[in-house]
C-alpha cells in the first residue's frame, strides 16, 4: 500500500470483490429498486422476539448467503468487518457471536460500509487477510426507537427527514492470487484499488431530523481531499456515488462543491435518493447504515461488473452523533470514507 497526498492511499494488489448479498424490509422491496435485492423480508421482526434481534439476524443472513454463493463458509474468513447504527454496535456483535469468524466491529454510522471496504482492501493488500466479509446493517424500527420517538407515538416525519433503511449489505473481499481460477466467484472484474480515509467535519447542524445537511459537509470535503491527493476531478469517474445524502443533502452538496469550482452533478448519484420512490413517504429519502451498503452491493456491483461502469468513487456518509449528545444541544459531527472501485 502506498500513500498519497495527505488522505489519500493505493491497493497495488488491487483486492477483489467477488460476492456480494443484500436483505431488506417490506418497504425497501416496494421502491423502484426492489427487483434487484436478493430477499426481501415480509416481516420485520423475521418471527423473533424484537426488531434488534431482527436486525442481527439479517446482518448474519447477508454474510452467510454471501458465502454460500462462492461455496464457502464462515470458517472460511479471514475477518468480519461491520457495524450498524445501534448503541455498542449490538447487531454486529450478536451476528459475529453465531458467524465465529474473527471480528472487527466499527461504529462510523452511515458510513461504516465504505470503511468497512477500505479497512478490509488494506488489511488484503497488506497480507493480513485473504478472504474477507464487510457488512452493515440498519432497521428503521429500531434506530427510531433509539434515536427518535417510540413508533407508538405517530410522530410525523420533518420535510427535511430521511426514513431509516430496513437492510443489511455484505460484500465479500479476496486476494485475487487465491481466487482467480476459482469458477465458484459471483463476480470476476470488480477491485478495490484506493481510496480517501475521511476527516469528520461540522458545519454546526443541531438538528436530528436534518441527516443531510449535516452529511454533506463531510462528502464535500473528503471528495475535494480526494480530487486533491490524486490530481483527479469529477471526469475520472463514471459515478461518484453518496452514502444516505437523500435529497436536500444532495443539493447542498453541489451548492458546497461549487463554492470551491467543482461540479459532480453529472456523475453523481445518491444511494438515499434511488432507494424509494417520491411516493412511498419517505420524505428526502432513504439513510442509516444498511442504505449505501445494500444499494452498492445489489444496484452499482452488477454494473461494475459487466463494465457499464468503469471506475466509480463510493464514499457512504455517516453522522456521529448519540442519543445522549442529541440532547445535550450538540452539534452533529459527520465524516465520509471514500473508496475507489474500478471493473479490471
Amino acid at each position: 500500500m502506498s500513500s498519497i497526498g495527505k488522505h489519500s492511499f493505493l491497493l497495488e494488489s488491487k483486492p477483489r470483490i467477488i460476492a456480494s448479498c443484500a436483505y431488506v424490509g417490506e418497504k425497501e422491496g416496494k421502491g423502484p429498486l426492489g427487483k434487484e435485492f436478493d430477499c426481501v423480508v415480509k416481516d420485520d421482526t423475521l418471527g423473533l422476539g424484537s426488531w434488534e434481534q431482527a436486525e442481527s439476524r439479517m446482518f448474519e443472513s447477508a454474510v452467510r448467503s454471501s458465502l454460500q454463493r462462492i461455496k464457502r463458509t464462515p470458517e472460511d474468513l479471514s475477518m468480519l468487518i461491520g457495524g450498524d447504527l445501534l448503541n455498542q454496535i449490538i447487531s454486529a456483535g450478536f451476528a459475529a457471536r453465531e458467524l465465529k469468524a474473527p471480528f472487527i466491529g466499527l461504529y462510523s454510522a452511515c458510513s461504516t460500509i465504505s470503511e468497512s471496504l477500505m479497512l478490509g482492501g488494506m488489511l488484503i493488500n497488506g497480507g493480513f487477510a485473504s478472504l474477507t466479509a464487510c457488512c452493515a446493517s440498519s432497521h428503521y424500527s429500531s434506530v427510531e426507537r433509539q434515536y427518535r420517538y417510540p413508533l407508538e407515538m405517530g410522530v410525523q416525519p420533518f420535510p427535511t427527514s430521511q426514513r431509516t433503511v430496513t437492510g443489511a449489505g455484505c460484500m465479500l473481499l479476496g486476494r485475487p492470487e487465491l481466487f482467480e481460477n476459482d469458477i465458484e466467484l459471483m463476480y470476476r472484474h470488480i477491485a478495490v484499488s484506493g481510496g480517501t480515509v475521511g476527516t469528520v467535519a461540522d458545519y454546526g447542524i443541531t438538528d436530528a431530523n436534518n441527516m443531510g445537511a449535516a452529511m454533506a459537509p463531510a462528502a464535500a470535503k473528503t471528495i475535494t481531499e480526494h480530487f486533491r491527493d490524486t490530481c483527479t476531478n469529477a471526469g475520472a469517474f463514471d459515478r461518484i456515488i453518496t452514502g444516505d445524502l437523500g435529497r436536500f443533502g444532495t443539493q447542498l452538496l453541489y451548492e458546497l462543491l461549487a463554492e470551491k469550482g467543482m461540479d459532480i452533478q453529472s456523475v453523481h448519484e445518491d444511494c438515499g435518493k434511488l432507494i424509494f420512490g417520491e411516493e412511498q413517504g419517505a420524505v428526502c429519502g432513504g439513510s442509516g447504515c444498511g442504505c449505501s451498503a445494500v444499494v452498492m452491493s445489489s444496484h452499482f456491483l452488477p454494473m461494475i461488473e459487466c463494465g457499464e461502469l468503469k471506475r466509480v468513487l463510493f464514499l457512504a456518509t455517516g453522522a456521529l452523533l448519540s442519543p445522549v449528545s442529541s440532547m445535550q444541544g450538540e452539534s452533529i459531527p459527520s465524516i465520509a470514507h471514500a473508496v475507489v472501485i474500478e471493473h479490471v
